[in-house]
């Protein structure tokens, strides 16, 4: 074989690696332009830019957890002391308060963290990212449990008017309760502890979230969320609704101060609840569709939803500071206890309520010692 037909061969070959290039590109839904003669690439066919945050949101994120968690680290210390300072052994009302301040210290405890990552990026490594994830979610959804817990049993003590001579019973049950609501909340933020990594994302910063392979993202977002969804807010907020309607409805034909003030209790504990929480979860649901396909959306709107999920979040942190300002209104008995840690005696005995002041039904508990 001469020179000439070897070159030949080559440049033949050269041809057909330049013919299965043009093929590939046309199979990335790359198309000419004719006007400038190059190829410009199909913005469908690319990855989304992630919703990126500027400095200046980032120092106000970052100062905004900080102020959380100075506000309601000591405040729901306080308050699991005050409503634990008593000699006798807590009501059920009191048990699932107790926990809830808890359950909103140990949310707080991860603010310092989060406050870090809004600046500098998750920059702890996957193990810190995983707890930090487990003990945030799991806060939460005990949080949402322990909320549907305290409406069932002011709904159980005023509408149903319910005897307090079951009380051991009605203790043992309020201790399995916590732990089924502990339980559960662990349960549903398994995901976080199991999937939780450090990803980068573009060239920005590093950041903490769930990673599931690709070939099986979209079923374990959607199983994983459908259950958060209806077992850690859903159906949680439909017995908080039921009960505590019930429970108004109860108290609005009850005269009195106390039951204006109980009544006016429960009117804000909801709202206050969904202000800080509903719309995280609605933007979460919103993203849960768009990643499954059931609600379109290009890259715009995919950075919209980003960035109502990075903003809702923040609100929703602040829902464990006004617990133990609701806590504050809650009752005298509370306030008396409270002052009684901080104050002394005497101060505390100031907090006492009217002899005159009587509850709805005889029992431990008390029309305003609960929400």
């Amino acid at each position: 074989m001469t020179e000439e037909s070897n070159g030949t061969l080559v440049l033949d070959d050269l041809l057909e690696i330049l013919k299965d290039l043009s093929n590939y590109y046309d199979d990335l839904n790359i198309s000419g332009n004719s006007s400038s003669g190059g190829f410009l690439p199909d913005p469908g066919t690319f990855a989304c830019e992630p919703f990126t945050v500027s400095l200046a949101l980032s120092i106000l994120v970052c100062t905004f957890y900080l102020l959380v968690f100075f506000l309601a680290v000591p405040g729901n210390l306080v308050a699991a002391v005050a409503i634990g300072s008593s000699h006798r052994a807590l009501s059920p009302s009191e048990l699932y308060l107790r926990h809830l301040a808890i359950a909103d210290g140990l949310l707080a405890l991860t603010l310092p963290l989060w406050a870090v990552a809004a600046l500098r990026g998750w920059t702890f490594g996957d193990s810190p990212c995983k707890l930090a994830s487990l003990v945030l979610e799991g806060s939460f959804y005990s949080s949402m449990l322990l909320l549907a817990c305290i409406s069932v049993e002011r709904y159980r003590l005023i509408v149903r008017a319910a005897q307090s001579r079951n009380e051991a019973c009605r203790r043992r049950g309020s201790w399995l309760a916590c732990a089924a609501v502990w339980v559960v909340g662990g349960a549903l933020s398994l995901p976080a502890l199991l999937k939780g990594q450090v990803q980068p994302v573009g060239s920005v910063w590093p950041v903490c979230e769930e990673n599931y392979s690709p070939e099986a993202a979209a079923a374990w977002r959607l199983a994983t969320r459908l259950l958060r969804h209806t077992l850690g807010f859903l159906l949680p907020l439909a017995v908080m609704l039921t009960c505590c309607w019930s429970t108004a409805e109860r108290l609005r034909r009850t005269r009195g101060r106390r039951g204006q003030r109980a009544r006016r209790l429960i009117s804000a504990v909801i709202p206050a609840f969904l202000l800080c929480w509903a719309p995280h979860h609605l933007a979460v649901m919103v993203d849960t569709l768009q990643r499954i396909s059931l609600v379109p959306g290009g890259c715009e709107a995919r950075r919209v939803v980003g960035a109502a999920i990075f903003s809702t979040q923040v609100l929703g942190v602040l829902h464990s500071a006004i617990n133990p300002v609701l806590y504050a209104f809650i009752s005298h008995d509370f306030r008396r206890r409270m002052c009684q840690r901080l104050c002394g005696q005497r101060a505390a005995d100031r907090e006492v309520p009217p002899r005159g002041s009587r509850s709805l039904s005889q029992n431990s508990d008390g029309v305003s010692t609960a929400l």
